[in-house]
């Protein structure tokens, strides 16, 4: 919101009307940005329409080689973890599960732990048990695995064999009415440490909103990106004035000079304001599907890496 003073002092209140957005992390995520598309555009509220279209990949075996739900690659014992979480823009509106076992779609246990749980962030046991009181089933191990996923494992076990990739899937939506929604997805690093825990299901990190400013979502190195919040600083950014395209450069740049490296983890950033403006930075070719209500279909942009010695990667569409 900002004002206009003219010649005869009056003040006039300038308020721009809100653009419906999606946004999501990766080439793969672009069946998911068309589906929010299509919720948004029939008037569904932004958080029900980023928990459907989050679900709909987390259930899908197909899609467990990105790294996120059913299908994922698990931890070194064996059994599949995944964690999950969705934040409103509106003040206080998180819910988050983390090393969740037996559930084929976690973002849904997550809705449940905002919308029902006292609690923010439920983990491991507690998040199973939270998961079986609300009505969701627990299914075995096996059921959670896809024949890719443990032949993976077994080739680990014999061979010492790892998957690279950090593909968490991030979506964020803005509705008809402004409303702004961001979640994520994964099952975290392949063979992990049992109960690892990732940055995806933690505010500020792996995600961030704010009512009437815009979201952010970050994907790569989760135990690196967790100590920079970079997902709060471009929402923070964004808020101060910043575009969203400017805003992931700034962050980016922020973590490259202090880490003080020539070379830095692999990190992905989205972000998506209440104008439909979407940006991203990123240290690696990071490819991700973008509308707005301007634009007839889905496209599919790629940011090319960061360097603070360059002015950002320009994006493309592919």
């Amino acid at each position: 919101m900002a004002t206009a003073d003219f010649a005869n002092n009056v003040r006039i209140k300038i308020v721009h009307t809100p653009s419906m957005a999606a946004v999501g992390t990766w080439a793969f995520s672009a069946r998911a940005v068309e589906r929010l598309k299509e919720l948004i555009s029939a008037g569904h509220q932004a958080t029900d329409a980023v928990e459907d279209a989050l679900a709909e990949v987390e259930n899908d075996p197909e899609t467990g080689r990105h790294i996120v739900g059913r299908g994922g690659f698990p931890n070194s014992r064996g059994v599949l973890e995944c964690d999950a979480a969705i934040m409103e823009g509106k003040a206080g509106r998180f819910g988050a599960v983390a090393a969740l076992q037996g559930v084929g779609a976690p973002v849904r246990v997550a809705r449940r732990v905002m919308d029902k749980s006292p609690h923010s962030l439920l983990v491991g046991e507690g998040a199973v048990a939270f998961a079986r009181e609300q009505g969701f089933a627990i299914e075995p191990n096996d059921n959670m695995l896809t024949t890719n996923s443990a032949m993976a494992y077994q080739e680990y076990l014999e061979k010492n064999q790892r998957i690279s990739g950090h593909d968490t899937l991030g979506l964020i939506a803005v509705d008809t009415t402004g409303n702004i929604t961001v979640g994520v997805s994964s099952s975290g690093a392949p063979f992990k440490a049992p109960g690892r825990v990732g940055d995806s299901p933690l505010p500020g990190c792996g995600l961030y909103a704010e009512h009437m400013v815009g979201a952010a979502a970050a994907t790569g190195d989760g135990d690196k990106i967790m100590c920079f919040c970079p997902s709060f600083h471009i929402v923070q950014l964004m808020k101060q004035g910043s575009a969203p395209s400017v805003a992931c450069r700034t962050v980016l740049d922020d973590i490259m000079r202090r880490i003080a490296s020539d070379s830095c983890f692999e990190i992905g950033l989205i972000a998506v304001n209440t104008k439909g403006e979407v940006g991203a930075a990123s240290t690696v070719e990071f490819p991700y599907a973008f509308w707005n209500q301007d634009m007839v279909a889905v496209e599919i942009c790629t940011n090319h890496p960061h360097s603070i010695h360059s002015d950002g990667g320009r994006n493309r569409k592919v």
